[in-house]
């Protein structure tokens, strides 16, 4: 029976200066191989690090061994550890004092294929596709091998914190019910119920809340969650995780100082040498002024632009391009210095994603110029002045449209352009913020229906009062977002837990009560047997991890990610099944023509 030390007595990262003159065993993959003439060094790489092995020509027949290992191959190596000669140690190195002087090589596993696909000691790209049809070379780089590690740390870093602050880690269901909220449900077909489906949970969202209604009171998971949607860097197709929350007995203040913390330690610990992190507690905005100021939702507070609303002060000017339309304006500090060619890029840039162009003014100790300067009296231009804290050598911006929503959106736009033009975004930081305050309904596509405008089990501002006698489109819901660097790590809200709220909320967005009975039976009767106050939130793991990687993709810190197009080119899924597993299903799939 082979023992414990039978392929190592020690991993490649272990071994120091304090261990010279011990024989050990090393296991690894074959990093590279350097011929010195007469000379072998042999980098040899485990999940921990890298070791130095070396071995002389003298070696006669296990020169010969060593030196027709291909890099990748897996070898067993055991030597002496000696200290490298004077002026060749590698501070870069944790072993970087030492090296192995080779006795004895043992090949576990060759590399047979020839060249490899993804090679694993260079820094070159190689296409996503191959990446991910080989991603178990793709993650033996060094790169990719320290995000998943960063991910597993994190993750119990975080389960270390929920744990001490009271929390039940608690599983919830897998296979469940559909769900006619939020996006496309991946159904799965019973085998022992013909014609009828499970779905894949796109969130533990109801089965949390039960948990509140059970009286666990804190409850979390890093739970899985399923969703049929297209792909985006910050969004993966198919599975991802969310770090998901629940509490009993809670307001919305009460979750945010719960969560805070948490995430604020998460990202303190794990951040890359040099980052900052948003000091706390973080900083609230409404989502009115989100939309305003930032022009988003999820705004970039690493940006220091902010967006004014000047439609007044142009509805009283000479300016007939603006008149009856919302106008926005963003203020750039010294950029009236800029050449003119700088604002023409700008105006060629808007005029490339759809916009007439992008107007502006500058001030300076002379006075005002620009293409709108002069459609502006005095006292015009002198509110511009004092709404947007205009200074001589600023530049000021304008966006318009004719609706304030549209407005917003090309104001975002022009907002993250000009800081990235301008060089103003800060670097090296984490800035986070809450989104408070959403709206409760929204005006549907046909521009006269109601339909919630975001998390229909939210629970309403003014409860059922303010359901029963304000007009729904002024209606704020317990619901926020936590956002950093302009990306959504997570929604959440405090919870309507009362039937009658609820009836009431769904029967403005048109839906019936047997509607509610019939799609959300499970929770509705819970409730009518007592359910505490509750809320919680959910930031995305891939979303944590991402920012904290420093990278732009989620698929770079997933281990074993879905492509573009939601396929698994490694295990070849989704794949054709044979007839006799489709008649066990109950199944007949109908020709599709692409």
């Amino acid at each position: 029976m082979q023992n414990a030390t039978f392929f190592r007595t020690h991993t490649c990262n272990e071994l120091r200066s304090t261990d010279i003159g011990k024989t050990v065993t090393l296991a690894g993959f074959v990093m590279k191989i350097r011929d010195h003439g007469g000379l072998l060094f042999v980098d040899l790489r485990d999940h921990y690090g890298i070791i130095q092995c070396v071995l002389e020509e003298t070696s006669g027949d296990l020169f010969n061994t060593v030196s027709a290992l291909k890099d990748e191959s897996v070898v067993s190596i055991t030597g002496d550890v000696v200290a490298r000669p004077a002026s060749t140690e590698n501070k870069n190195m944790a072993t970087g004092e030492i090296e192995v002087l080779i006795k004895k090589v043992d090949l576990l596993s060759d590399v047979l294929d020839g060249v490899l696909p993804v090679q694993i000691n260079v820094d070159n790209e190689f296409p996503e596709e191959t990446r991910l049809r080989y991603r178990y070379l793709d993650l033996r780089r060094k790169c990719m091998h320290d995000n998943i590690v960063l991910r597993s740390n994190v993750v119990s870093f975080l389960r270390q914190q929920m744990n001490d602050l009271g929390f039940l880690e608690i599983q919830t269901p897998i296979l469940t019910s559909s769900s006619p909220e939020g996006a496309r449900d991946y159904l799965v077909p019973s085998r022992v119920h013909p014609g009828r489906f499970y779905a894949l949970p796109q969130a533990p969202q109801q089965f949390k809340q039960l948990l509140m209604v059970a009286g666990f009171d804190r409850y979390f998971q890093i739970a899985p969650c399923f969703r049929d949607e297209d792909s985006r860097a910050d969004r993966s197709p198919g599975e991802f995780y969310q770090f998901d929350i629940e509490m009993s007995f809670v307001a919305q203040e009460d979750v945010f100082s719960v969560v805070e913390p948490v995430l604020y330690n998460t990202f303190v610990k794990f951040a890359k040498h040099g980052f900052s992190v948003s000091s706390l507690p973080f900083q609230r905005i409404t989502y009115e002024d989100a939309m305003l100021h930032y022009g988003s939702d999820k705004p970039d507070l690493r940006n220091p632009l902010v967006i004014e609303d000047v439609s007044d002060i142009f509805a009283r000017s000479t300016f007939a391009a603006f008149a009856g339309k919302t106008v926005r304006s963003i203020n750039v500090a010294g950029a009236a210095s800029n050449s003119r060619s700088f604002f023409d890029k700008l105006n060629d840039w808007a005029k490339d994603m759809g916009m007439p162009g992008l107007g502006y003014i500058t001030k300076n100790d002379s006075g005002f110029k620009g293409p709108i300067a002069k459609f502006l009296d005095e006292a015009l231009l002198n509110e511009l002045v004092v709404v947007n804290k205009m200074h001589d050598g600023d530049a000021l911006f304008f966006v318009c449209a004719d609706s304030v929503s549209e407005t917003s959106r090309i104001a975002g736009v022009v907002r993250q352009k000009l800081g990235e033009e301008t060089g103003i975004i800060e670097k090296n930081t984490y800035k986070f913020c809450w989104i408070t305050d959403f709206p409760m309904y929204e005006l549907g596509d046909d521009g006269k229906s109601i339909v919630f405008s975001h998390n229909p089990f939210s629970m309403p501002q003014g409860g059922l009062d303010a359901l029963q006698n304000k007009d729904p489109l002024e209606i704020k819901a317990y619901q926020y977002d936590i956002v950093c660097n302009g990306v959504e790590l997570s929604s959440g809200a405090i919870r309507n837990h009362v039937p009658a709220i609820m009836y009431k909320a769904f029967e403005i967005a048109g839906y019936t009560s047997d509607f509610v009975d019939c799609h959300f039976g499970a929770m509705i009767n819970a409730f009518k047997y007592g359910a505490p106050p509750h809320g919680g939130c959910a930031p995305g793991i891939d979303r944590m991890v991402m920012l904290l990687a420093d990278v732009e993709n989620i698929r770079e810190v997933t281990a074993f990610p879905l492509n573009q197009r939601a396929e698994d080119l490694l295990m070849g899924a989704p794949s054709v099944v044979s007839d006799e597993q489709l008649k066990e299903l109950h199944l007949k799939v109908c020709k599709y023509k692409e």
